[in-house]
């Protein structure tokens, strides 16, 4: 096969196979005795990325292979294409994540001495079941606490050859920085709140007002008394006779 039958194949293989293909793995595709040498496929691909250059698409080499992927700037332009959202991913998830990345092989302890905080076992079930963190064997300690790695498949979707690839670290406050050079979405912020004002702070049981009925009678003021019946009032009040007890009568005095 000439150069340009074996450029022509590799870009085939590598659009069809939707997924990073390594060196060895594209040799394996041609027949036996018409297989280039792996210096030509790598020259081959040397050739597809020159020619790619002005378009908007590019071939990336990642821990598991070279894939063909688009470029950056037009991913932004193709978002229409992707209608399914990506799943949003917690800060703390991320964190522990860096530290997994950063100081592996690490125990879920020493990334909780790190952050401060526990960590949750939902966010070492959602990296493990990714394929981003695998356990990678047990700390020589009492009670024998699993160590954690990163995975091939987490250097490719961020798109990194080797471990020594990823962007300096200063520490978790630096969050924002890593964010950025490995092209995360935004992060929902799960760290404490400040409390909200009382105003805003719902009623348990508002006080619902009370409104008139159509039906309800209107209250009728009192109509002043006449002077002839509070007067006969007054009288029959004053020959009433006033009972008073001073004090406890005592029961020899009433003969028991």
């Amino acid at each position: 096969m000439d150069a340009n039958e074996i450029k022509h194949f590799i870009e085939a293989a590598l659009l069809a196979a939707g997924r990073p293909l390594s060196v060895d793995q594209l040799q394996k595709l041609f027949d036996g005795r018409m297989a280039p040498e792996k210096p030509e496929i790598r020259e081959a691909i040397a050739t597809l990325i020159d020619e790619y250059e002005p378009r908007g698409i590019t071939i990336s080499e990642v821990a598991s292979g070279f894939r063909v992927q688009v470029t950056a700037a037009m991913a932004d332009q193709l978002q229409k294409l992707w209608e399914e959202r990506p799943p949003r991913y917690s800060r703390a998830l991320f964190e522990t994540l860096a530290l997994v990345a950063y100081r592996q092989p690490i125990t879920r302890g020493e990334i909780e001495e790190v952050r401060g905080v526990s960590v949750s076992p939902n966010i070492v079930r959602t990296l493990v079941e990714r394929d981003w963190v695998r356990v990678v064997g047990h700390r020589d300690v009492p009670g024998r606490p699993e160590m954690f790695g990163t995975t091939k498949l987490f250097l490719d979707y961020f798109g990194l050859k080797k471990l020594d690839d990823l962007p300096p670290l200063a520490d978790l406050s630096d969050w924002e920085s890593l964010r950025v050079q490995l092209d995360l979405p935004e992060v929902e912020d799960d760290r404490p709140q400040e409390s909200a004002a009382v105003a805003d702070v719902p009623v348990l049981y508002p006080e619902i007002p009370v409104e008139e009925t159509p039906n309800q009678e209107p209250e009728v003021p009192d109509e002043p008394v006449p002077d002839e019946i509070a007067d006969l009032v007054r009288d029959e009040a004053e020959d009433e006779e006033e009972l008073v007890v001073s004090k406890w009568p005592d029961p020899a005095e009433s003969g028991g």
